[in-house]
């Protein structure tokens, strides 16, 4: 009955209608909607196929239109038709599916809608209102559970290159944090990793309890864009129920590259690796939607991927991201090359959530294993050209005896929780490879 109600209410008594004006490349301008319409709104071209698009701009006299598929066989006259802002009405229901930007099902399968609809680019909570961050969450993942900890509200970024381990990892979170559900944005895959990613890599433990956004990558950018978009909007719906949502953007560097390609044609100037200088305003508005809800609801945990070429964790759209997170987590090429999975370096990652997530001696234990990393790290290459004489440092001495272990450590799987990953942790802090419960 909601979802008939919810059609019932979508009818309007009115209908706008306009005319294409000029055609020009990747731009369609329209007259005779300026005057009904706003931007963001989408729109139906008439054609000899049907063609939406959606209002990047707007003047005096008309309005501009990027369309969301090729424009072939539109032409100056065809009728335009004001559908005005699409809304999602996300409910329990969707949790096990795959759903594109519209809330639309992927799977061919009939798909109920929720009673309320929700805005797709809604503001974040008032900051005032918020809570703090959260509990210790257990994920399943030894490092994880540890040295870089993820807290109940928190948000960090997972910054890799391709082909680092980056959508395993996801999918192992996925499947570990401790959370009511998962809403996962796929923005920009490829098609054939789609089923792939759901069926092998997400697996049906996963899929009990996600909602997975996609948008592949030979759609329009406005549906890529509008990718990340739909699937925080279906986070919020369960955070204000009071659930705790994981929420995972695979990846905010796609949606960045989408949004630009929509800016540049409605004639936003290029900026830093051209880039418009709205993209900052995108990435930090759709970060701060995540985070700890209001008294009373729940929270998003947010994980925003970003591919980072060639390990720059200075290009534009990791720096900014880097800057509005909780934490940020490097995956390195070169820890993947020699085989060692998640290739996490834990040296160039950070949780804002220490020290408060551990005890004082979780901190302890934390600041050893820091310490020794470290100290194996600024010597590596003397180390492995045989040019280290034992002895003549009692510290670097000792970060050689516990680099095979605490290394071996940052791969281990933890499913018995924190309490099990900081004894493993101890394990290896003692010079002895921890095996992993499982």
């Amino acid at each position: 009955m909601a979802s008939i109600a919810r059609r019932i209410e979508t009818l309007r008594p009115t209908r706008h209608f306009g005319r294409v004006a000029e055609i020009r490349a990747g731009l369609v301008r329209v007259s005779g909607l300026n005057t009904h319409a706003s931007i963001g709104d989408r729109v139906l071209l008439s054609a000899p196929r049907n063609l939406t698009g959606e209002i990047v701009a707007l003047g005096p006299q008309t309005a501009d239109i990027v369309a969301e598929s090729a424009v072939d066989g539109l032409a100056i006259g065809a009728e335009v038709e004001l559908l005005f802002a699409p809304r999602l009405a996300p409910c329990a229901a969707w949790i096990g599916r795959i759903v594109d930007p519209f809330g639309r099902p992927l799977d061919g399968l009939p798909l109920p809608h929720g009673g309320a609809e929700r805005s797709f680019t809604a503001p974040a909570p008032p900051a005032v209102t918020r809570r703090r961050l959260g509990q210790r969450l257990d994920t399943g993942l030894a490092v994880f559970d540890t040295l870089l900890p993820i807290v109940r509200g928190q948000r960090i970024g997972l910054f890799a290159g391709s082909g680092v381990g980056k959508s395993t990892l996801l999918s192992k979170l996925s499947r570990g944090v401790e959370a009511d559900l998962v809403v996962i944005a796929l923005i920009g895959e490829r098609g054939r990793e789609l089923r792939e990613f759901v069926e092998n890599v997400l697996g049906p433990e996963g899929m009990a309890r996600a909602i997975v956004v996609a948008a592949t990558s030979d759609q329009s950018p406005l549906i890529r864009r509008r990718c990340a978009w739909a699937a925080m909007a279906v986070a919020e719906h369960f955070r204000d129920n009071g659930q705790h949502v994981l929420f995972l953007a695979d990846s905010i560097t796609r949606f960045a590259e989408a949004h630009r390609e929509i800016a540049l044609t409605g004639g936003e100037s290029a900026s830093d690796r051209g880039f418009p200088p709205s993209t900052s305003h995108l990435i930090m508005s759709l970060a701060e939607r995540a985070g700890p809800g209001p008294e009373g609801a729940g929270d998003i945990t947010g994980i925003f991927s970003v591919l980072v070429a060639g390990s720059d964790m200075d290009e534009p759209i990791a720096d900014i991201l880097r800057g509005v997170l909780d934490g940020h987590v490097v995956l390195d090429r070169a820890i993947a090359e020699r085989g060692r999975f998640p290739a996490v370096d834990v040296l160039r990652s950070v949780s804002r959530s220490l020290p408060q997530a551990a005890s004082a001696a979780e901190n302890a234990l934390i600041g050893r294993a820091r310490a020794a990393l470290g100290s194996y790290a600024e010597s590596e290459l003397m180390i492995k050209a045989g040019l280290y004489a034992t002895g003549s440092d009692p510290q670097l001495d000792e970060a050689v005896r516990l680099y095979p272990a605490l290394d071996a450590f940052v791969a281990q799987d933890s499913p018995q929780g924190a309490s099990a990953s900081f004894a493993m942790l101890t394990q290896a802090l003692r010079g002895h490879r921890p095996a992993a419960v499982r």
